[in-house]
């Protein structure tokens, strides 16, 4: 790698549009602050990017809507805040590099912008192309000029396209070996070594919340019902409303702890979880927390979905490994009754704990080495010293 030059600096732009890429992009600029301290990163993030040192336009919550009919209604916020990286991309004093961190639909336009201006773009965390809208590949091939992949099987579909590619490696991993749990959240909470509990893992998007937290609270009091003695531990994202959540939960008789600690230590707490789908179901592999995923949206946006959609599973840990071994529970099939059958089953069923424990270690092996982030902000270096 030709290094760029240490005497001066030089502008990035970063773009994360939810809580995930908040999260890889502030461990993208710890580990470019250490290695290449002349770059300075502005853009659009969260609290941690925020913390890592990134001056934050206007925060990724804004734009974070999942869904089709929640994006419409948001639609308005979303122009506007396009509209002003827009000006930023076609201004007198453009970054020298746009880095966009998944958040497809939002930053392949965003893409098109900056190769009109001559701003070179790295893509890191690749939209899932493998998984929905996979023309969306050659799309990426004339916008975007190198790539940064979190999955080997990625390079594949991006190959023949002639994209400048690079593996990576998973972002998760240079976390995880960053925030080793130390078991001591139950001893914190007064919850004793041998009673089981139970994650309810809500994910950190407000637009998801809306159609699954009554399903959530539902299959809890469910479960406390058949085993009044399980606890509960639901851990709050930044970007979600603590006092929602703790409003809704109170009014249940439920044991339940509501908690902002390190995904990792509640995780490594919890005997199973019920989870959203997302970078939380990869979260939960490498501590190997038994799961189940559940997956709801409004109608309309699933149905949509289900005709662009190409692939049998939505959790990560069975795309990562390519069979289902952890069971999803999809949109009409995300019902309190099976819900609460699954969570029964991880807690009380050894031979089927054992199982998906040893499954949950190949997606750990499959995903490979930490150092992603020291690998794509070398990237960086190099593409502006090109």
């Amino acid at each position: 790698m030709s290094p760029t030059d240490s005497t001066k600096s030089h502008n990035v732009m970063v773009v994360a549009g939810e809580a995930s890429g908040d999260l890889h992009g502030s461990n993208l600029i710890l580990a470019t602050a250490e290695y290449h301290p002349e770059l300075i990163f502005f853009g659009v993030g969260g609290d941690k990017m925020s913390a890592a040192g990134c001056r934050i336009l206007f925060p990724s919550d804004e734009l974070a809507v999942m869904g089709v009919v929640e994006v419409v209604r948001q639609l308005p916020k979303i122009f506007c805040r396009f509209r002003q990286l827009k000006k930023i991309l076609l201004g007198s004093a453009p970054p020298e590099l746009l880095v966009l961190i998944d958040f497809p639909d939002f930053n392949l336009r965003l893409a098109k912008v900056a190769k009109a201006a001559g701003v070179p773009v790295l893509y890191y965390i690749s939209p899932k192309v493998w998984a929905w809208r996979s023309g969306r590949a050659k799309v990426i091939a004339e916008r975007v000029d190198r790539m940064a992949l979190i999955f080997p099987f990625e390079e594949e579909i991006y190959a023949p396209l002639g994209v400048n590619t690079e593996y990576v490696g998973n972002p998760l991993l240079d976390e995880f070996s960053r925030n080793q749990p130390q078991g001591l959240l139950r001893n914190q909470l007064g919850i004793g070594a041998d009673e089981q509990v139970v994650g309810i893992f809500p994910g950190s998007r407000n637009s998801e919340l809306q159609y699954i937290l009554e399903t959530l609270v539902a299959t809890a009091e469910l479960l406390h019902t058949k085993k009044p003695a399980v606890k509960f531990l639901l851990p709050v994202a930044p970007s979600l409303s603590r006092t929602r959540l703790e409003e809704r939960f109170s009014q249940t008789d439920l044991p339940i702890f509501v908690v902002e600690e390190n995904i990792y230590e509640v995780a490594t707490a919890c005997d199973a979880v019920l989870t959203v789908s997302g970078s939380v179901t990869l979260q939960l592999s490498l501590v190997g927390t038994p799961m189940a995923i559940l997956y709801k949206v409004a109608p309309l946006s699933y149905h949509i979905g289900k005709i662009l959609i190409k692939i049998s599973s939505f959790g990560l840990p069975n795309i990562v490994v390519g069979r289902k071994i952890v069971q999803e529970f999809i949109q009409d099939g995300a019902e309190p009754v099976p819900l609460c059958d699954e969570m029964l089953r991880l807690l009380d069923d050894q031979d089927y704990r054992e199982k998906m424990d040893q499954d949950l270690q190949e997606v750990r092996q499959l995903l490979g080495e930490p150092g992603c982030s020291v690998r794509v902000s070398n990237m960086i270096a190099e593409m502006l010293s090109a």
